[in-house]
């Protein structure tokens, strides 16, 4: 097999390409399609993808290390999934962790003491740009109830012993990427 770096450290590498064209091809309520030509490997290349603003996740872990999961309607999968409280980027120049702290906050009514990064990474990068950045918060206490509304009205709440969430994941009863990355990583990081 081929190893072009050898033992260089294991990283994706940045390698940015010349696009000669992009194009808005649908604008949605949430996020985009685009459409780039760009040049690769000698050729003009044509792609579509989701242009996502970003999100972030937070797992949260109590003093019992229970995480905190929240359960709400997906219209695309048609269930009621459980997953971490989460939101999109889309407050301009609002940096990453602000944003997973008004997450928290709007989602579940907490706010945290002890914030660390757990996690980065692209959902699906052959067809879109997002990038999630999942925190781990520790240190909760209770703020001031928000109103929810749409798919959040009815999000039901419900504090995991870590484990218990690891097991669920890799028997294949939790299917959410963002919480099964999340929690994994939870689980090496201990």
């Amino acid at each position: 097999m081929f190893d072009a770096l050898g033992d260089a450290p294991l990283t994706d590498e940045p390698t940015p390409r010349p696009v000669l064209e992009s194009d808005l091809v649908f604008e949605g309520r949430v996020w985009d399609i685009r459409r780039d030509t760009f040049e690769y490997g000698g050729h003009e290349i044509v792609r579509d993808y989701v242009d996502h603003p970003g999100a972030v996740a937070v797992l949260a872990l109590d003093e019992r290390d229970r995480v905190l999961l929240i359960q709400q309607y997906r219209h695309p999968i048609a269930m009621r999934e459980w997953e971490l409280p989460a939101g999109l980027l889309d407050i301009d120049n609002e940096a990453s962790l602000a944003a997973a702290q008004r997450e928290l906050a709007e989602e579940v009514d907490l706010r945290a003491d002890d914030w660390s990064s757990l996690v980065s990474f692209h959902t699906s990068p052959g067809g879109s740009n997002e990038l999630i950045d999942v925190y781990l918060a520790r240190g909760l206490t209770a703020t001031d109830t928000f109103a929810r509304e749409e798919e959040e009205a009815d999000i039901a709440l419900r504090w995991v012993p870590l484990d218990e969430a690891v097991t669920a994941v890799l028997d294949g009863r939790l299917r959410n990427s963002i919480l099964m990355i999340a929690v994994l990583a939870a689980h090496a990081r201990r």
